[in-house]
């Protein structure tokens, strides 16, 4: 099981170091432009492997190397400006990015799945249908997982239960534009009682990401720690539910972009794409949130 991750920054060695202790890749390649930085982060890596049960290959190369993957993760970004409180800030550069990278990897892995992590990354995973010419399972964005994962261990507080035993999803763009899904929230087959103070908690979650960034300058466990566990749901088959950033096919008559809703992921990339049953205020939220989404794409397309 190969992972290639292009983009060998504090987002993408966190995910490649995870992926090495949770033996989910059996090789890893870290792409990257600074090649002498990636071949240390792999000699880096590959000196612990004594200290692994199953030892896992890392290896630094170019995009040529990713061929024969099974996944291929997009990390790579321009410079986050600082000060930043909109991902779409970064839309223009990253956008040049992966018209640059995008079609290599394609031509060089033409079967492989494709995670893209990069922000703003509902229009980002857009254009990387576009540009690889992938079929849509076969492409997916980290999207609102990660939100929904601080909505969770915020709502965890508040109602006394494990995150894990809530089903509440953060859903739409990963931006302003997202919302929590209330009308669909549940634990233990009861319904999650839709308040102010439970919907106030994902307006505090929507702004972690950026409060993490001012106070330290990146975000990387959390964002490598979810593609992780997609990695994990795709390698091992484990066919999990949770949201991720997906080409909307006519859902509540949006067409034309990715947004977040929850999907099955399993061997094949995306296995289903799950409708849930959205009140009308939801609804809204969710075509809100792929106008803002598709004018980004048209902007910078």
């Amino acid at each position: 099981m190969k992972v290639s991750i292009i983009g060998p920054g504090a987002v993408g060695m966190t995910l490649a170091y995870t992926l090495m202790l949770r033996r989910i890749a059996r090789e890893i390649v870290l792409v990257g432009r600074n090649r002498e930085k990636a071949e240390g982060e792999a000699l880096d890596m590959m000196h612990a492997q004594a200290f692994l049960q199953v030892p896992v290959r890392v290896d630094a190369g170019d995009v040529e190397d990713v061929a024969g993957s099974e996944v291929v993760v997009m990390c790579a970004s321009v410079p986050v400006p600082p000060g930043i409180t909109d991902r779409n800030e970064m839309a223009r550069g990253n956008v040049l990015l992966m018209k640059e990278l995008l079609p290599r990897v394609a031509e060089v892995a033409p079967e492989a799945k494709l995670l893209m992590v990069t922000n703003p990354v509902d229009p980002l995973t857009w254009l990387a249908m576009e540009l690889t010419g992938f079929p849509p399972e076969r492409v997916m964005g980290t999207g609102t997982l990660v939100d929904s994962i601080r909505f969770r261990e915020l709502l965890s507080g508040m109602l006394s239960i494990h995150p894990d035993d809530l089903r509440a999803y953060i859903l739409g763009e990963h931006g302003e534009r997202q919302f929590p899904a209330m009308s669909v929230a549940q634990s233990g087959g009861e319904r999650i009682e839709d308040t102010a103070e439970r919907r106030a908690l994902c307006e505090r979650a929507k702004g972690l990401g950026i409060e993490v960034f001012r106070k330290k300058g990146n975000t990387c466990y959390a964002i490598a720690l979810a593609a992780a566990y997609v990695l994990e749901s795709m390698l091992m088959n484990e066919r999990r539910t949770m949201p991720l950033s997906v080409k909307i096919d006519g859902f509540l008559g949006v067409e034309g972009v990715c947004l977040s809703l929850p999907v099955v992921v399993g061997k094949q990339g995306i296995e289903r794409v799950i409708r849930p049953d959205l009140n009308e205020l939801e609804q809204e939220s969710f075509r809100e949130a792929a106008k803002v989404v598709r004018q980004v794409i048209e902007a910078v397309g």
